[in-house]
């Protein structure tokens, strides 16, 4: 009996071991990348699944940890409920909202995700000018200290107009983010010189507070060259709900 409980401390102990050597940056990566290659995933999927809130802080010590590591979970899950299961998507608000990712102890929903990690407990429906207050340890703990409105450029929710899908590090987040930003603001915008005004993509105005509020985007059209001065007016194109997965780009070194 006492050699039976030895090893049961050993297995235990070989186990804290393994998780505290796990880099989860690299699960991320490594999930989102057999994703892209049509390879198995269920390794990273279980190593997430085993993770601990102790875990993840210890890692995840920077925004920018957080934001690659978080912004490729939310890219692979969306590939992987969708491709399982296209019927949920018809129903967008209870998809976004189901309870579905199992990590650090929590099952977490794609809302919980993007609108409380990634965007420090914002409402969604408030144009990010509202937050959400008394929040529960786990988001406490594992959200950002200041919101990049690059994610926008980042998150892919499976729609035709969404961003592509692209595998984000925290080495090279800002050289990776800028360069997502442009090419989807690129292929989103049009601007109309004589009139001075812009269409792009509707997030602008969705989640206006996290750029800034109007004046701002028009700012990060003029400061990322999309357009060839600040705009005086800007317009929204109309969002593509219509599903399309596998939308991947290679971000070039």
């Amino acid at each position: 009996m006492k050699q039976f409980f030895l090893i049961l401390a050993f297995a235990f102990s070989f186990n804290l071991v393994a998780q505290d050597n796990i880099n989860y940056n690299e699960v991320s990566q490594d999930l989102l990348q057999n994703i892209m290659d049509g390879k198995s995933y269920a390794k990273e999927v279980k190593i997430l699944e085993e993770s601990t809130l102790e875990n993840l802080v210890t890692q995840l010590k920077t925004d920018k940890h957080k934001i690659a590591f978080w912004v490729n979970v939310y890219n692979s899950f969306i590939q992987i409920s969708l491709t399982e299961n296209p019927k949920e998507y018809e129903d967008r608000g209870a998809y976004f909202k189901k309870e579905r990712v199992k990590i650090a102890g929590e099952i977490l929903s794609f809302d919980d995700i993007e609108h409380d990690i990634l965007r420090r407990s914002r409402i969604k429906l408030s144009w990010g000018y509202l937050r959400k207050y008394f929040r529960p340890k786990w988001e406490r703990k594992l959200r950002v200290k200041n919101i990049d409105w690059r994610i926008h450029f980042a998150l892919n929710c499976g729609a035709k107009s969404c961003p592509p899908v692209a595998k984000f590090t925290a080495e090279g987040l800002d050289k990776e983010f800028d360069f997502m930003t442009t090419e989807y603001l690129k292929e989103q915008t049009t601007y109309n010189k004589d009139t001075r005004t812009a269409k792009s993509v509707s997030l602008f105005s969705w989640f206006r507070a996290d750029f800034g509020g109007l004046c701002g985007a028009r700012q990060i059209l003029a400061d990322y060259k999309i357009t060839s001065e600040k705009p005086k007016k800007l317009e929204f194109n109309n969002y593509d709900w219509t599903l399309s997965l596998g939308n991947f780009r290679k971000i070039p070194n």
